[in-house]
């Protein structure tokens, strides 16, 4: 008797894509081509000046005002985004209402629109003439040309990383678990606490991390309304402009070195929580 031996569909599967000899060695030569590269000239650039003088362009007082303002905006802009994301997000989700597709479109408008005519759009809007700005000095409310102007600018361009990152997450989500909940008598924070957030955690983390790394290194949206004066509204990304204008360019180079340091620490923080908990999810 002919015995059919039947294979696996996770073999099957294997192979609609290249071998994994070939598929590595293309990524392999993406990353070190798209990524690697730029990066190595960054560093090689840095290593060219002597420790000492290294560490004091990178510890001047200007730098570290600049270090200071960027990343205190940037978590504002992502905790705040991390609010106003998962909210945005539960709206799409769980409703219908006239006009969602739109307003769905309407979060990826920062992906697509250019950093420059988006920091445009908000000195319209909270300029002393603004729309916004004519109402809200008058309350001793100033956005533009301060700190609030740079989150506000960082915020308008991070928001679709925590948007996108939370409502996949909350689309997969069984109502059944909610509905179980409130049957028991459990209170609308108590199944937020105990079910929602627990399953959009990780998400919710991926998103701030990238909201967070896109906000450090934004640049056009926020000269237009930062103001851009030493030690009160420079941002890092300008300070090292500056020094590139200035032809100074392992200066430039040593400055960026210190944001791609604080990107990579802060991205392997983020993963090694987000690791933690699907681990103890798993053990659960």
């Amino acid at each position: 008797m002919q015995v059919w031996a039947i294979r696996p569909r996770a073999l099957q599967v294997k192979g609609v894509l290249p071998g994994f000899g070939l598929t590595m060695g293309t990524t392999l030569l993406f990353i070190s081509l798209v990524v690697m590269l730029p990066l190595s000239a960054l560093l090689i650039q840095a290593a060219s000046l002597e420790p000492s003088e290294f560490w004091r362009i990178i510890s001047s007082e200007r730098a570290v005002a600049t270090y200071k303002l960027t990343l205190s905006s940037a978590l504002i802009a992502s905790l705040f985004n991390c609010f106003f994301g998962l909210l945005l997000a539960w709206i799409l989700t769980r409703y219908q209402f006239p006009g969602r597709a739109l307003l769905d479109a309407i979060v990826d408008l920062p992906f697509a629109l250019p950093t420059a005519v988006a920091g445009l759009s908000l000195a319209f809007l909270f300029t002393s003439h603004g729309w916004l700005g004519r109402y809200l000095e008058p309350m001793g409310i100033q956005v533009a040309y301060t700190q609030l102007g740079i989150i506000a600018a960082m915020a308008f361009t991070s928001a679709p990383f925590v948007i996108r990152s939370v409502q996949p997450v909350l689309e997969d989500m069984e109502p059944e678990l909610e509905e179980a909940a409130a049957t028991l008598g459990a209170t609308p924070w108590q199944i937020f606490q105990g079910i929602i957030l627990p399953t959009i955690l990780p998400a919710l983390l991926a998103g701030f991390s990238l909201a967070l790394a896109r906000s450090l290194g934004e640049f056009g949206a926020i000269i237009f309304i930062a103001g851009n004066m030493p030690y009160e509204t420079e941002i890092t990304a300008l300070l090292i402009m500056i020094r590139l204008e200035e032809y100074n360019y392992a200066g430039a180079a040593a400055i960026a070195s210190v944001v791609l340091a604080a990107a990579l620490v802060m991205l392997l923080t983020i993963n090694l929580l987000q690791g933690r908990i699907y681990r103890s999810r798993s053990d659960a």
